[in-house]
Formats: structure tokens, C-alpha cells, sequence
């Protein structure tokens, strides 16, 4: 298998067209993406593309194989930068950022603003995302680093402790009866319509707090970011377990923030796979954060 032959999958993927991708992105003629596809296909012992009137779609093995190819041609385009810049003697490279939703993420984004006013070159993407998704990328050499509550798996990674604490609590609207509390206790939401996060869900002394399994609560949704869990609760659909400061509750806004009495807080860590060749600029950050730590 062969990165060309990856690129050819991609382009007709996203045409839907053998011959549009062949015309208007490839600049290769239609036979020839065909026999490649076919040859592909054999490889794989899978069909991965199908006819739909004037349309070429994907197999559910298609979809699969897709989201491989792409996850591929990332480690293919990062290797290719990070060894082109390496060649470099100035300071230049991307730093792949994995990040849970969390306040705390401020402190590595001013971290990342002092390196780049020393290193104008060094740029940095960040992929928004809970444990798990994060996990998987770092696992797969996508990610460099990612930011998560330490109530994730760690034991397959580095990690360096960020001071800052972020605080558990409910999202609630100002017209809610909660929101006339200054704290929630776990009684108080007993029979009340929830959202829940993956993060609350893994959370592991949540449960503890709550004094009863998650699933005795009446949870109405789950969220995998807080955005639209924000607008499920503005909307009235029930309360959101969240941490705070993720949402805007200045005086403008319908919503509110109350903590969890007893206080329930979580650490965060920047974490790193263990034994893994980092690029210059990588250690270049990892070395500051440490002296910022």
C-alpha cells in the first residue's frame, strides 16, 4: 500500500467521482484511478466504493478505511514538517495539543505565548476533545501532548501536574429553584432532569460524592463538549454537570454556575507518551513548561 495510492482513496472519496477527482484534483486519468482502487480493494479483500446513480460512494468498509487513510496522511504531513524543520538551524516546528474543556488550559496557552515570542516560528494546533478521544489520538501519534483531569488512565503516560484545580458543579438556568442555592448537595439532585458529561461520568470520586450510582439519576442527555449542553440548559432542558468558568454567567446571560458542597475539584496533567522520540520544538516546550510549573 502506497501514500499515492492513500491520496487517490481520499480524493475520490471526498469527489464522490472517479473522474472528478481525476480531473479537477489527481490530474490522473480515470483507468488509471480505477485500477489502482481495484488493486487497493484486493489488497484490503474489502469493496470499499459503491455506485449510486451518477454518484461513487463508500462502503461501511469504505468509511472505516477512510478515517484510517486520513489519520495516515496526518502522521505522514507531520513527519514531513517535523523533519523538514529539523533541518533548519532556526527555531520551527507544529506541536500537537489534545485538550479536555477546562480553565486550566490558560496557563498552557500563556506558556505557548512566551515560547512564541521567542520562537515566531513555532506554531501549535490544539484538538478540543474528552479523555478518551485524546487518549486515542496521543496513542496513534496524532497528538504530541494533550491536557486531561487526572482521574484519566494514566499509567501508559508521562505527565507533569498543572497547579490549577478546576471546580465541579451544575450549570443551571437563573430561573431554576437550584440556582437559588449557593451550593448543590447530592439530594438536590434527586429527580432532577441532568445533562452529563463523559468527563463527569469518568470522573472517579464523583460517584462517591453522589453517595449512589450515576445511573439512579434521572439523566435526560449526555454531552461530549460543554457548547451544546449549554444550550440544552438554556433551552430548559434540565441541569448540566459541569466544571466552571466554561461558560459565560456574567449578568447578560440566563445561566449560572453553583458548585458542589462538598466541594469536589480535579487536578490536571500534561501527559505525554512514554518513550516517545520527541521533535526539537516538543522538548523546547516540555522544557518550558516545566520551568513554568
Amino acid at each position: 500500500m502506497e501514500i499515492r495510492t492513500l491520496k487517490y482513496f481520499l480524493a475520490i472519496a471526498e469527489a464522490e467521482s472517479f473522474s472528478a477527482a481525476g480531473q479537477n484534483v489527481l490530474f490522473v486519468t480515470q483507468p488509471t484511478l480505477s485500477r489502482q482502487m481495484q488493486e487497493l480493494e484486493e489488497e484490503l479483500g474489502v469493496k470499499l466504493f459503491y455506485r449510486a446513480g451518477q454518484k461513487t460512494l463508500l462502503t461501511q468498509e469504505g468509511i472505516r478505511f477512510k478515517q484510517r487513510a486520513k489519520e495516515i496522511m496526518t502522521l505522514v504531513k507531520r513527519t514531513e514538517q517535523e523533519f523538514s524543520s529539523s533541518k533548519d538551524e532556526e527555531i520551527a516546528g507544529d506541536i500537537y495539543i489534545g485538550c479536555a474543556e477546562t480553565e486550566g488550559m490558560r496557563k498552557v496557552i500563556r506558556i505557548i505565548k512566551n515560547l512564541q515570542s521567542q520562537f515566531p516560528k513555532i506554531r501549535i494546533h490544539l484538538y478540543s476533545g474528552n479523555a478518551s478521544n485524546v487518549s486515542e489520538k496521543l496513542d496513534q501519534g496524532i497528538l504530541d501532548f494533550g491536557v486531561l483531569l487526572t482521574s484519566a488512565n494514566f499509567f501508559k503516560y508521562n505527565f507533569l501536574n498543572l497547579s490549577e484545580r478546576d471546580v465541579w458543579g451544575v450549570l443551571v438556568r437563573k430561573d431554576h429553584p437550584l440556582a437559588q442555592k449557593e451550593s448543590i448537595t447530592p439530594d438536590d439532585l434527586l429527580d432532577v432532569p441532568l445533562i452529563v458529561s463523559q468527563q463527569s461520568m469518568q470522573f472517579k470520586d464523583f460517584s462517591g460524592w453522589l453517595g449512589r450510582d450515576l445511573d439512579s439519576l434521572h439523566v435526560v442527555a449526555s454531552y461530549n463538549l460543554i457548547f451544546n449542553a449549554a444550550l440544552m440548559v438554556d433551552e430548559g432542558l434540565g441541569v448540566a454537570i459541569t466544571l466552571d468558568k466554561l461558560v459565560h454567567t456574567s449578568e447578560n446571560s440566563r445561566l449560572c454556575f453553583r458548585p458542589f458542597s462538598p466541594k469536589q475539584e480535579t487536578e490536571l496533567q500534561l501527559v505525554w507518551k512514554k518513550q516517545q522520540a520527541m521533535s526539537k520544538v516538543c522538548e523546547i516546550f516540555l522544557d518550558a513548561f516545566r520551568k513554568w510549573s
